[in-house]
């Protein structure tokens, strides 16, 4: 009988691609990182600044993010493929899909807008649009956008910060804004934020175009306050 080629004797080889590699990512995320909007808790990746994914994979590994799945697969990474991967995703543009949202009366969105344009000055919340940009599409290279993400996601990251489940490098100020929010805020912010409609251009602004108006350790503690 004659010898089996090398090819024929091991079927089923698995091409090292960063793609393939990354598997465990699209799994949940989607091929190019769309995100599930179905199930409105994975979120989109594609098209977050590279610092940003960057840093979360960061914190997933140092136990600051809390979530099984996520904490394993990061576990073994080197910070040069973290931002391999990172990199990977920032770089994806796919269209943007809605998910489903509660029903949510109309001053409910009237306070979710206040919060998100305004903030709250009496109870020193921020506006939203502070940190992550005028159109709220994040702004290079560590500040995600909101704008197009699940109601539900929303919602449960606040809750995550409140929890102290979610967590970055102090000073954390996600952390003190999520903890200055009601109950009735988070839902208010994340409705208006799922629901609002998407600026024509959703990619991040550029770097230093804001002002962070509290001071936060992921943004090497640049800040105007406290």
């Amino acid at each position: 009988m004659a010898a089996l080629h090398a090819d024929e004797a091991s079927p089923g080889r698995i091409p090292d691609t960063l793609r393939q590699r990354i598997a465990a990512c699209t799994a949940c995320h989607g091929v190019h990182g769309e995100g599930t909007p179905e199930s409105g808790f994975f979120p989109r990746l594609a098209g977050k600044p590279a610092g940003y994914l960057a840093r979360q994979l960061k914190d997933f590994q140092d136990g600051l993010r809390k979530y099984g799945p996520m904490e394993y697969t990061v576990r073994q990474l080197s910070p040069e493929y973290m931002h391999e991967i990172a990199e990977y995703f920032s770089a994806q543009e796919v269209p943007y899909s809605r998910s489903p949202m509660p029903p949510t009366s109309a001053d409910a969105l009237k306070r979710g807008e206040q919060l998100v344009a305004h903030g709250d000055p009496a109870r020193q919340i921020p506006p939203c649009s502070a940190c992550h940009g005028s159109q709220l599409t994040g702004v290079q290279p560590d500040i995600p956008g909101l704008v197009g993400l699940p109601y539900d996601y929303i919602s449960s990251q606040l809750g995550s910060w409140r929890t102290k489940t979610r967590a970055t490098v102090a000073p954390d100020c996600m952390a003190d804004i999520a903890n200055r929010l009601s109950a009735s805020d988070i839902s208010a912010v994340s409705a208006w934020l799922a629901g609002r409609e998407l600026p024509a251009d959703m990619h991040a602004q550029a770097a230093g175009s804001v002002t962070p108006p509290l001071h936060c350790g992921v943004l090497g503690d640049k800040g105007d306050g406290a």
